[in-house]
């Protein structure tokens, strides 16, 4: 007769090897710092299960899991654990903890706690390149480490920000073929990078709701060389037979290897990855100069989050203002990012700068004076 057939005068409980786990997972989802279960608790859901228990057996399972548990956590042999929990009177090197004024067990995760969870879920959520369902099962899994309590106030804070997101489902997969394709090992394997190809997605005015392929459907091939993440989107850096370009991740499709070598090392070792992805994400592209703004002292963090404080100057001018000397790509992007802060911000230097920031303030005047009847 089988354990699992143990009839009710055979001896043997039904499901012993079963009940370890299972009260780990018990606990696990429903105990935390602040919620505990006592015993009883512990073995009425053990019986709700189908498994026979009484509660010394459940307390022998617990100090079983603590074992093991730091067994693994240590990589050492069972009998240096169980010397090691000997010597821990205050309990810290337990994962199953007994509160004696609250008479119960809990979970004490030491590798992270409530606030690393909700950060990493609210992260999922806030990137752009993942659908609306794949956040929400990414966020299943990390809330997976947290009780369940814990993971319904988490959940719930996270999902309440409403966020555009990508209807793109082929994302994830995109960037796993792309980080193949960059590797130097597969599984263990030797490889030697590789090329790409995909079709490119756009929007079309006829129908906003859906995106069409650009170039009439024909496919890009590019040497993919790095993964860059910028205002929750997911960004290639390739080269494609001409220079360096960024695409978007959630606007390619059907991603594969041609097993063709990768071009362009030359041209990827010649930029800052740092430095480009500040010029392209910014789209500041244009000649570099030299440039001295005056700000109000309100906007500071302003300034120094756009300019950083590595290569630019700050100096304070009286009591309300402050100027900032950098290098910048000037550009009418970089002109309506000044015109943004109105009269709180004002071009000091080079004159031929200033000169160039009148005619584009002139020419966007100029584009909203009345029509002559």
């Amino acid at each position: 007769m089988t354990e699992g057939n143990a009839g009710p005068h055979s001896g043997k409980r039904l499901n012993q090897k079963l009940k370890p786990y299972v009260v780990l997972q018990y606990l696990l989802k429903n105990t935390d710092e602040n919620v505990v279960s006592s015993a009883q608790d512990i073995v009425a859901y053990l019986e709700e299960c189908g498994i026979d228990a009484e509660r010394r057996s459940v307390y022998r399972d617990i100090k079983d899991i603590n074992l093991v548990a730091l067994m693994l956590e240590e990589d050492c042999s069972v009998d240096e654990a169980k010397e090691m929990l000997e010597d821990d009177e205050d309990d810290e090197l337990k994962i199953i903890v007994y509160d004696p004024h609250r008479k119960g067990f809990y979970v004490r995760q030491r590798h992270y706690d409530q606030n690393d969870i909700r950060l990493l879920a609210e992260c999922v959520y806030a990137a752009k390149f993942v659908t609306e369902g794949q956040a929400k099962r990414l966020v299943d899994v990390v809330c997976g480490f947290v009780s369940e309590r814990q993971a319904d106030r988490i959940k719930h804070n996270a999902f309440l920000v409403d966020r555009i997101k990508t209807e793109n489902k082929s994302v994830l997969n995109n960037i796993s073929i792309i980080n193949d394709a960059m590797s130097l090992r597969i599984d263990g394997v030797t490889h030697k990078p590789e090329k790409i190809r995909f079709k490119y997605l756009k929007y079309a005015i006829e129908d906003v709701s859906k995106q069409v392929e650009r170039r009439s459907g024909a496919e890009y091939v590019v040497s993919p060389y790095q993964l860059l993440i910028n205002d929750g989107n997911y960004y290639l850096l390739a080269y494609d037979r001409k220079k360096i370009r960024t695409y978007r991740v959630d606007r390619m499709k059907g991603v594969s290897f041609t097993r063709e070598p990768r071009e362009g090392q030359e041209e990827f070792d010649k930029i800052d990855v740092r430095t480009y992805a500040q010029r392209v994400f910014s789209m500041y592209s244009g000649k570099k100069k030299r440039v001295t703004i005056r700000f109000i002292n309100m906007l500071l963090d302003v300034a120094v989050e756009r300019f950083g404080t590595k290569d630019a100057q700050y100096s304070a001018v009286d009591d309300k203002h402050f100027t900032v000397t950098a290098e910048v790509e000037i550009s009418d992007l970089f002109f309506g990012w000044l015109l943004g802060f109105g009269r709180r911000v004002k071009i000091l230097y080079p004159s031929d700068v200033l000169e160039d920031f009148r005619a584009y303030i002139e020419k966007m005047r100029d584009m909203y004076m009345p029509d002559e009847e």
